[in-house]
């Protein structure tokens, strides 16, 4: 796997003691966990835009999270969420079409009809394709997942003017990326097998994309991954 990249110095993420930062004040910011996978979609999606100037990362710990942040912010009190315009949206799929559609930068959605239609394909299967992947490291059966990983093999031939999903890195990569990037180092390390295997395309697509800066600034340390799923789902065995 690709080493992490030099990153940005990352703020500290607020606790319980923390007061909040000045809410609706105008400044548009993104409550995210350095930890939560749907979260680093939307923290991708600003980073490759050049939004740092313009979207605040505002990061919590999920495991003592601010009072306020339920009852100012977010009422579902899950990352990640984005102050917008006097309002605050969640949902990490809508949140990536939306900083898309309302921010300066890069486009990451084609104009392209059947790319566009192929994209909302694979953007409506990323839930099937994740449950499918995480069921079958949590039950013990990495070849279970077999069949999720054949379909990133197969949706990763369909156009041949780049690497990724949709020939160039899109929302649809950003969808993907954050759970794959979970999967490939618990499968290695705890279950030897490594997902790319026999996938080629798997195997060029997750190099390319940690040649992304944006997506590298965000990425976990492997190990770290690896003990977290050991703590959970192994320490009782």
């Amino acid at each position: 796997m690709a080493t992490l990249g030099v990153q940005a110095v990352r703020p500290p993420p607020l606790t319980s003691t923390s007061d909040p930062p000045p809410l609706f004040d105008g400044t548009t910011r993104l409550y995210i966990s350095y930890s939560c996978p749907y979260a680093q979609r939307v923290w991708i999606t600003r980073n490759y835009k050049r939004l740092q100037d313009k979207i605040k990362l505002v990061p919590i710990d999920l495991q003592d999270r601010p009072s306020w942040y339920k009852e100012k912010v977010y009422p579902e009190n899950k990352v990640p969420s984005l102050e917008h315009n006097g309002k605050v949206l969640g949902q990490s799929l809508d949140l990536i079409k939306y900083v898309d559609a309302n921010f300066e930068g890069t486009p990451l959605f084609p104009g392209d009809p059947a790319k566009q239609e192929f994209g909302e394909q694979l953007l409506s299967h990323v839930d099937t394709f994740n449950n499918d992947a995480s069921s079958s490291l949590k039950g013990g059966v990495v070849q279970q997942a077999r069949s999720a990983f054949e379909y990133l093999e197969n949706a990763l031939g369909k156009f041949d003017d780049g690497p990724f999903f949709l020939g160039q890195f899109s929302l649809v990569d950003i969808a993907y990326i954050p759970f794959v990037e979970r999967f490939q180092p618990v499968s290695i390390d705890v279950f030897k097998h490594d997902i790319t295997e026999g996938r080629p395309k798997l195997a060029t697509w997750i190099e390319e994309v940690n040649k992304i800066d944006a997506y590298t600034e965000t990425k976990l340390d492997p190990q770290e991954i690896v003990d977290r799923f050991k703590k959970r789902y192994l320490s009782q065995q």
